[in-house]
């Protein structure tokens, strides 16, 4: 049976991929976005004229509009993944999260509990808000400590991370003290189809591919656990319908890498999948630029619960994984071309600290031809 979501930030990364695959399986999507700079309706091209994929601009902390979402498309789950999102970004300028991953919070919590308490008794039950957060929510580990559980205390480090712990807090205290019923995910790095250039991941692809260095973070030695992006939105899926309110879930890939690791086997996979490149072996271009403040040593997280509980546990390998991802980048440089804006290049120059000389270095500014060239 189809069910009305209403999503948030479902124009970025993980959301656009989490929409597409719910619009594949007949549910129907209400996708607020407020297009910031990681928003992007090209990601969501293929739902083009679909009439059960409705698109909204508009902030999460507009409650006005929220309000008349929820009361002209009566879903039957929230599902918020609106948040500002990159570690960089919030050191940089931390006001933004604040409003977006805990003022916004608070105002969609709020309007999404005037709702659920109108609702008749059995569409009341069925409901639930599923917050989607992250692993820096618990902070660093040593390279002997155990991974990170539900248990685990939060101790963020960053502007983001503590944000998107206040967040957390809120969601969680919404269940305990308003019986409205929420869920908590927090996942560890994600990767695949449709990431904005400022990770690891696409910035290592795209600069390669035109040659430009491939900065790597301090000694290369920080540690993620990486998760491919639709093994993500199926633990969600997963934890939407079979979740229990008023829990969290940790959702993760079981797949700790170091940043250089990452970097290398990027490196080597482009090597056989663009091979007619001037830049092999595209391993040449890495570079290490000085570490940014604040910056947790290593992520890991054990999703031994949503296995036990609901059966679910990733389905791509590390390999496959970044297999796939490196040939959506290669296959799609209309996507490509549609995020080289100036404000993007302007924040890789600073956020990178390149030389007047270098700064466009940093940037795909000519990617699209040598994409191309090299498929």
């Amino acid at each position: 049976m189809s069910a009305n979501i209403l999503v948030t930030g479902g124009a970025g990364f993980i959301g656009s991929n989490f929409v597409l695959g719910e619009r594949s399986r007949k549910n129907r999507i209400v996708n607020l976005d407020l297009l910031t700079y990681a928003g992007n309706l090209l990601n969501l091209s293929d739902l083009s004229g679909d009439p059960d994929h409705i698109f909204v601009q508009g902030d999460i902390g507009d409650r006005a509009l929220v309000r008349k979402l929820l009361s002209d498309y009566q879903p039957e789950a929230v599902v918020n993944f609106a948040a500002e999102s990159h570690v960089d970004r919030s050191i940089d300028s931390p006001e933004s999260f604040i409003q977006t991953n805990i003022v916004g919070a608070f105002h969609l919590l709020e309007e999404a509990l005037s709702f659920w308490k109108g609702l008749a008794a059995d569409r009341r039950a069925r409901f639930r808000f599923l917050h989607v957060s992250t692993d820096e929510v618990y902070g660093s580990l040593g390279p002997e400590d155990p991974a990170f559980t539900e248990k685990t205390p939060y101790a963020p480090n960053s502007p983001y991370s503590a944000s998107k712990a206040a967040s957390d807090h809120l969601v969680r205290a919404y269940y305990h003290t308003f019986g409205l019923p929420t869920m908590i995910t927090n996942c560890s790095n994600n990767y695949g189809p449709r990431q904005f250039p400022e990770k690891l991941t696409p910035l290592t692809v795209l600069n390669a591919i035109e040659g430009h260095p491939l900065p790597v973070y301090g000694d290369g030695q920080n540690i993620r656990d990486w998760l491919f992006v639709d093994d993500h939105c199926e633990a969600l899926r997963v934890v939407l319908a079979k979740g229990e309110a008023g829990k969290t879930y940790n959702i993760g890939g079981s797949c700790e890498k170091t940043n250089i690791e990452i970097v290398n086997t990027l490196c080597s996979l482009l090597d056989e999948m663009a091979p007619r490149s001037v830049c092999a072996p595209y391993s040449s271009l890495i570079t290490f630029v000085k570490d940014r403040p604040g910056h947790d040593r290593r992520y890991a997280v054990d999703c031994s619960r949503i296995e036990r509980e609901l059966g679910w546990r990733p389905g791509e390998t590390f390999e496959s994984g970044m297999r796939k991802t490196i040939r959506w980048y290669l296959d799609n440089t209309h996507w490509v071309q549609s995020v080289k804006s100036g404000a993007y290049r302007d924040w890789i120059a600073r956020q990178y600290g390149a030389a007047e000389e270098n700064s466009a270095a940093l940037a795909p500014q000519s990617i699209v031809g040598k994409l191309q060239s090299a498929t």
